[in-house]
């Protein structure tokens, strides 16, 4: 079932970007970094194996892929910064997140908001959601905008590098790209899990 959704929407971002070019690759990636987790190690690979064809280059395939970044973070960073606190404080106590949490998230991004937006983007699964804690803890905006691109386009020339190395043989990334799913939900399970064993330990101790 998994598999078969996964070749569904790998086909489907081949269609848009075969049929919407550059814009099909920015389009896709502002998806990707709004906090919807449509996988970019599908989309810029496929567009960088559309690089040896002569349909795109390497580099504006890679800047087509950052900008849409910027563009997909601003609005995801926007929900975080008007409507996170409120729901975090209204309805965090049921995920075990507290008011403690996020004046913490406060003072990190104050201190290292620059760095962990930078990273997160070169990280997979966490730089789709980054743009939202970024925007709970109200960095500035011209920062994130300048970090969040400053992260994205290696990580975006680099996955369409990969594509233009296999062009027309970009299927054989296809077994590699199901065994990076599955390690990604065993690491995203075992951080869950992580997180509540600390905060119930912390709560135990507090009691």
């Amino acid at each position: 079932m998994i598999a078969q959704t996964l070749e569904a929407v790998a086909a489907w971002i081949q269609g848009v970007i075969s049929a919407l070019g550059y814009g099909g690759v920015a389009g896709l990636m502002a998806i990707e970094s709004a906090c919807i987790p449509l996988p970019s190690e599908v989309i810029m690979p496929f567009a960088g194996s559309l690089v040896p064809s002569g349909r795109f280059t390497l580099w504006g395939v890679g800047l087509a892929g950052a900008i849409g970044c910027v563009i997909g973070s601003i609005p995801a960073y926007y929900a975080g910064a008007y409507g996170g606190r409120p729901l975090i404080l209204r309805y965090g106590k049921y995920v075990l997140l507290s008011p403690e949490h996020l004046d913490w998230a406060d003072k990190f991004f104050a201190r290292r908001g620059d760095v962990t937006v930078f990273v997160a983007r070169l990280l997979p699964v966490v730089r789709t959601f980054i743009a939202f804690p970024a925007g709970v803890a109200r960095m500035p905006m011209g920062k994130f905008v300048v970090y969040t691109f400053a992260g994205s386009l290696p990580w975006c020339l680099g996955l369409a590098w990969v594509g233009m190395l296999l062009g027309e043989h970009i299927d054989q990334l296809k077994p590699w790209f199901h065994r990076f799913d599955a390690l990604l939900v065993a690491v995203g399970l075992l951080a869950v899990a992580w997180f509540v064993r600390k905060q119930l330990k912390g709560r135990g101790a507090l009691s």
